[in-house]
Order: C-alpha cells, then structure tokens, then sequence
C-alpha cells in the first residue's frame, strides 16, 4: 500500500509529496511520514517538518471557515437545515464549557494523537467545531495532537525500518 502511495506522489519533489500525502483527510501524516522515511529516505527532521505543516494547514482551514461554510449549508438546505441546527444545539448545550478547559482540550489532543483509523486532526477539527471550541485553543490542541501522532508513527516506522532493513 504504501509502495502504491509513494509511487503516485513519485513525479513530486520528496518534501511536496509529504506534504501533500499529509494533507489528506484519510492519510494525514500517517501515511506522509513513513512514506517520507521508508520509500523516499527523507532525514528524519525534513520529514517531520514537511508532514507536520501539510497535516495542519487543511486543520487551519478547516477551524476558520466551517462555521461560514455551515451557515451556507443552512440557508441552502431549508428543512433538514433546521433538523441539523436544532440537533447541534442540543449537543453543545450538553457540553458543559467549564469541563472542556479542564479534560476537554486534552482528550482532543489524544483523540487526534492516537493514530488510528477514524482519529486525527481533520476529525478532530470537525469535533471542535461540533463542540463549538474557541479557534486559538482547538488549534492548540489538534497541533499538540499532531505532534503526538508524528513522535508515535515516527517511532513505528523507524522501528519497521530496522526491522525490515
């Protein structure tokens, strides 16, 4: 899979196809950085940094322009329009803003620093915007989370590289 990967972004300079592979909303620096490591023989700092930055500007994005992207939505939709807003209401009226300054930053950062399937900083952004989280502190914590994902798939795929070398 990650051969297929590689070979794709192989008509790129090294550091864009990392940081386009990073960019991606099921990949994100998942498949960027053992990708930059394994198959293109990146040092580790260039990869990290290449697959940091492609992961978090679709982040950014993402955090600055959903809420006017949701208002669009909602004035094109008509009923379901109104259905959806009474729903995500309810959900951040069930979310209690005193406790997220506390355990909700944190389990943001960790939701998006685990790397698994279904985790990460597109999901993570997409929660803070469901939870309504102010910008500056949702970008903090999915960029905290970003770290984490890339110190642990940094260590997984050196480990692979030593095994498999």
């Amino acid at each position: 899979m990650l051969e297929v990967v590689a070979s794709f972004f192989s008509s790129f300079p090294h550091w864009l196809g990392t940081f386009l592979m990073a960019m991606t909303p099921v990949g994100e620096l998942r498949l960027a950085l053992p990708v930059a490591i394994l198959f293109y023989k990146m040092p580790v700092w260039s990869a990290l940094f290449w697959s940091i930055t492609g992961n978090m500007i679709p982040v950014t994005i993402i955090l600055l322009f959903v809420e006017r992207f949701h208002r669009w939505v909602e004035k094109k939709s008509g009923f379901l329009s109104s259905s959806w807003l009474k729903y995500l209401e309810q959900a951040q009226q069930k979310f209690d803003s005193k406790k997220y300054e506390k355990y909700g930053l944190v389990a943001l950062a960790l939701f998006v620093g685990v790397p698994l399937p279904m985790t990460g900083a597109w999901t993570g952004a997409v929660i803070a915007f469901l939870l309504a989280l102010p910008f500056k502190k949702a970008w903090v914590a999915i960029f905290a989370g970003v770290i984490l994902s890339a110190v642990i798939t940094l260590l997984v795929s050196l480990g692979a590289n030593g095994i498999f070398n």
